[in-house]
């Protein structure tokens, strides 16, 4: 790092179970109880139906693809994604829910392929397979070498912060908490007594001060904060005002980071006080691929989110685009990113956060729109 730098790359949500899983070399069993797909592998059938074949079964790097030449290249000193699956072979299907996500544990290479340090799990899938399921994905990431946050046995564990060293006794601290907007049951929350996520019952400014609270009582002035949320409706770039106020309430007691997912594509990016908002990262794993309704939202593009962050405050933000093809990430084309860049322009345009393509595809936060400078 150099100086006092800090440089993160962020993603919004990886999905690596259901038709992702049956491409691994382990895949778990494929059966599936929705309603208009009962086996996992026809996810695999639409994708190769829409971009040509896939290998089955494939390398863990595969869904990765370009992705990972990308990171290697720009170099974050910490990888943190949204987590969007259980991880387990065990468990029962989670009741009352018409989707479910699970990854057989010894298709973790997927993830350790990535170099992840940090899997938030306060979301509406880790539980899909009960508390079984999510004792097994701890349990698994703890034992790859990958830090879960916001979940976990009891409320203690769900609320727990990860802990990353930073070197010279700085830390990046992240809380994973989820909303009932996301579609997290409220029975997910957990207790004393029952597993489950670190759950928000609401996003206002009152919920936002007790989380302030939890936070001011762990973080050193040193410190990099960061909390994820899952938050929010799948489609659509409207971030509504509870949202803005939940997060500009964080920034304000000191957090560097709102690290927003939920949305299947990329919402508005904002700057406020020199801390960062990211109200809705997309995906960025998938098996979505070859699913046809909602081609507006170009939803086969993706952004690797990296921003960097010195003693005070953002330094530079940049968003690299990137495609999803036969169920793989590649590097987007020139179109495709100068798409990308115009949408997030045009989202930011609403907080004063203007954006540009600058050289090599690579989509810059301008500091002339109210970035840093």
């Amino acid at each position: 790092m150099p100086g006092d730098e800090v440089t993160l790359f962020l993603s919004g949500d990886v999905m690596t179970g259901r038709g992702v899983d049956q491409i691994l070399p382990r895949p778990g069993p494929s059966e599936l109880r929705e309603p208009a797909v009962t086996d996992a592998r026809r996810y695999v059938e639409l994708a190769e139906s829409a971009s040509g074949p896939v290998p089955r079964p494939a390398p863990p790097r595969w869904p990765w693809g370009e992705a990972l030449r990308l990171l290697d290249d720009l170099r974050p000193d910490v990888r943190i994604v949204n987590l969007e699956t259980s991880v387990t072979g065990r468990g029962e299907f989670a009741a009352g829910k018409a989707i479910h996500y699970r990854m057989h544990p010894e298709n973790l290479a997927c993830l350790t392929a990535a170099r992840l340090d940090v899997c938030a799990l306060a979301n509406n899938h880790v539980l899909d397979f009960g508390p079984r399921g999510l004792a097994d994905t701890l349990d698994g990431l703890r034992r790859v070498g990958i830090t879960p946050a916001g979940a976990g046995r009891d409320a203690a564990e769900a609320w727990r912060p990860a802990r990353i060293d930073l070197g010279g006794g700085r830390r990046l601290l992240l809380w994973s908490v989820g909303a009932p907007s996301s579609g997290i049951p409220p029975q997910w929350a957990a207790t004393d007594r029952r597993a489950g996520v670190a759950y928000l019952p609401e996003t206002t400014e009152e919920s936002a001060a007790a989380l302030a609270e939890r936070v001011a009582d762990e973080a050193g002035p040193g410190d990099l904060v960061v909390v994820s949320v899952h938050w929010g409706s799948n489609w659509g770039y409207q971030v509504p005002a509870e949202q803005v106020r939940f997060a500009h309430r964080l920034v304000e007691a000191g957090v560097h980071l709102v690290h927003g997912h939920s949305s299947h594509h990329p919402r508005p990016i904002e700057v406020h006080r020199g801390r960062l908002i990211l109200y809705g990262c997309g995906d960025l794993l998938d098996d979505y691929e070859g699913i046809g309704g909602q081609e507006s939202y170009r939803p086969e593009l993706r952004l690797l989110h990296l921003p960097t962050f010195d003693a005070g405050g953002l330094v530079r933000l940049r968003l690299v685009p990137v495609r999803i093809r036969r169920m793989r990430l590649e590097r987007a084309a020139p179109a495709e990113a100068r798409w990308l860049a115009d949408l997030a322009d045009r989202l930011g345009e609403p907080h004063r956060t203007r954006f540009r393509l600058g050289d090599g595809g690579v989509i810059m936060l301008d500091p002339a729109g109210g970035g840093p400078s």
